[in-house]
């Protein structure tokens, strides 16, 4: 028997068991190692200043290394089938380089000025969409079962959406010295997220040229005896946000031509910019399509009822395929997430961290769990050794 492996015994306790798996021998040790863990926090808490460098540090390269690495899990893929048709990964990824650049070019364009140009119509046409929206809103209330509730509240919509232009107006106007004084600090921003999107390129480079030796970097200055372990989190955490990434943007993309094709079909107005919306808005679970469906719903109700009917029937034939044919086949069950998580993920990550945690806080959920996932079964493996009675153990 190893000399560093204690003795499993009928007689110990409890007690016993517990201190010996949180590492020590007697009840002072782990009383001592709480209290020096609470003194650490405190102490980091008071210093917390040393760290704003640190802090500005992240805050600048985040964007790029997020981006980055978006482009590196969705190109990936084309370079290894360029290293399996034997061409060197330098010119595989010039190749790669060269055929984005190009598309980005047709798309900017061939694409770009006519979205552009719906999205402008767009513009100027919604407020009265809007106002006619609430005029057969309110309508609809005068004449319904709710329509005394509905004068009993003194409200007329119709007047309130008529004087907005004028409130908004003057709020303009009142916050039109806030924003001459905050103008250098936006400035400032705008040039940080400019440099931001120009250094991504040379980072996506370094991660399609590079990127598959950095785990094994890592994982090689951790001590031997952990490097099993580092490797399979590694590996899974790969495997999650590699299926995630490549799964959601291919499943946005095929819902954006449907809609698109859809919407062209039934004769929608704006049907292309109405597709592209849905495309970037898919790529949030649950809440995205409530949001691309909201101005396509107010340009139905406008247009005529019929067209609700159209609207609702394409849309829910774009639902239905893509929830039986194209998620499971492309997701599949690799991220194994309820859809109650999924959506609590969703609101606690866009009230902390904004437009930025609704986009990354499924993947960063589903790495969370990886972690939490081994690292619960490395605490079950630990536990079962210091406890003799195989009753008391967890079950493998």
């Amino acid at each position: 028997m190893p000399t560093n492996q204690r003795p499993q015994t009928k007689e110990r306790s409890v007690s016993e068991s517990i201190i010996y798996f949180l590492g020590g021998k007697s009840t002072l040790f782990v009383l001592l190692s709480i209290l020096l863990t609470g003194l650490i926090i405190l102490i980091f808490n008071q210093i917390s200043f040393v760290f704003y460098p640190l802090k500005v540090f992240l805050s600048t390269v985040v964007l790029p290394i997020i981006l980055a690495t978006i482009g590196y899990y969705l190109l990936r893929p084309i370079l290894r089938l360029l290293e399996k048709a034997q061409i060197p990964r330098a010119w595989g990824i010039l190749i790669i380089f060269l055929l984005a650049s190009g598309l980005i070019t047709l798309l900017v364009f061939l694409v770009l000025p006519f979205l552009k140009g719906q999205f402008q119509n767009l513009v100027e046409d919604f407020p009265s969409y809007f106002k006619q929206v609430t005029v057969n809103v309110d309508a609809f209330l005068r004449n319904s079962i709710f329509a005394s509730y509905y004068e009993g509240l003194d409200m007329n919509i119709v007047s309130i959406v008529e004087s907005a232009p004028n409130n908004i107006g003057k709020l303009a106007t009142d916050a039109l010295g806030g924003i001459a004084a905050g103008l250098t600090s936006f400035v400032g921003a705008f040039t940080g997220f400019v440099l931001s999107i120009v250094t991504v390129p040379f980072i996506l480079f370094y991660l399609l040229k590079d990127g598959e030796k950095l785990p094994r970097v890592f994982i090689n200055m951790l001590p031997p005896r952990m490097r099993d372990d580092a490797r399979e989190i590694a590996h899974d955490a790969d495997r999650q946000i590699s299926s995630y990434i490549q799964g959601q943007i291919l499943v946005a993309i095929c819902i954006g031509i449907m809609v698109s094709i859809g919407f062209f079909i039934i004769g929608m107005k704006y049907a292309l910019l109405l597709g592209v919306l849905a495309m970037f808005t898919s790529i949030v679970p649950y809440l995205g399509p409530l949001i691309a469906i909201t101005p396509a719903v107010i340009i139905a109700i406008v247009t005529s009822p019929f067209m609700i009917i159209k609207l609702a029937i394409v849309w829910t034939i774009v639902q239905l395929i893509d929830g039986k044919f194209i998620s499971p086949q492309i997701m599949g069950k690799s991220l194994k997430i309820h859809p109650i998580t999924i959506i609590f993920v969703l609101l606690t990550a866009g009230s902390l961290f904004g437009v930025a945690g609704v986009i990354l806080g499924i993947p960063g959920y589903a790495v969370l769990k990886v972690f939490v996932t081994h690292f619960f079964k490395l605490y079950k493996a630990r536990y079962n050794k210091f406890i003799a009675e195989p009753d008391l153990r967890y079950k493998e």
